[in-house]
């Protein structure tokens, strides 16, 4: 889909490694203008330098009200609306039920719901006719991997929230869908067992029947086709890149 994103302007949250940084890439390669934003201003500055002034990059976290409305304000400086936004930023981890704190529950909740929440929310005055959504889900919001059930149901929530936003926007001609991807060869699932981050990712991929991880740039091609015009009749629901998990 070269140039499908030509003119237009998109917004990544969580756009500075793995899946988001992947999406900001196909983004510029189509053509857009890409705001992203993230936690750590030295992996945002990073970002910056890589694509000089095809990005807007904005330090903020998404559970934050206060800098998800700095966020919008720069959007709104800038003057030309949203045509793409991808609502990515998460956090993730193992954590057995006997082991889950209250911290643990207020963090994930906060990140992958109240994030999802805030940056769809503060998307709406800026959103442009035609306008399209994506919520990063995951396979876990199957609530069927032991350890993940706390991730699994915020992932679980974000989705049910896109189903609900599908019906609200239409009116306005907006899109909303949440892509699913399966395990990703990011950092952040590396990150999940630093003790001994190859055997989990040979675990990971040994449960894909596909019988590898998925590619972050496989996911961002998915993100790609929900923001297009090629997707323009898809609106409330979930595009599984998982390499058959749910489905085989």
């Amino acid at each position: 889909m070269s140039g499908a994103l030509q003119g237009k302007t998109a917004l990544v949250t969580g756009g500075t490694s793995g899946i988001g940084l992947a999406v900001v890439r196909r983004f510029v390669d189509e053509g857009a203008h890409v705001f992203i934003t993230g936690r750590r201003q030295q992996q945002l500055d990073a970002v910056a330098r890589e694509f000089g002034d095809r990005v807007t990059a904005v330090r903020a976290d998404a559970s934050v009200p206060s800098e998800v409305a700095a966020l919008f304000e720069a959007v709104a400086a800038r003057g030309q609306g949203l045509d793409a936004v991808h609502a990515n930023a998460g956090v993730g981890g193992f954590k057995a039920l006997a082991e889950v704190t209250a911290e643990d529950i207020d963090l994930a909740f906060a990140t992958n719901v109240r994030g999802s929440i805030l940056t769809v929310q503060g998307a709406l005055p800026y959103l442009n006719p035609g306008a399209a959504i994506v919520v990063t889900g995951s396979t876990s919001a199957s609530g069927t991997e032991p350890h993940l059930g706390l991730y699994g149901a915020s992932k679980a929530a974000a989705s049910t929230l896109t189903r609900t936003w599908a019906a609200e926007l239409a009116p306005r001609g907006i899109r909303i869908n949440t892509v699913v991807p399966g395990p990703t060869e990011t950092p952040g699932l590396a990150g999940l067992a630093p003790n001994d981050p190859d055997a989990l990712l040979k675990q990971l991929a040994g449960a894909v029947p596909l019988g590898r991880l998925i590619r972050p740039e496989e996911v961002a091609a998915a993100v790609l086709y929900l923001v297009s015009d090629q997707s323009s009749g898809t609106t409330g629901s979930e595009l599984f890149v998982d390499g058959g998990i749910s489905a085989v």
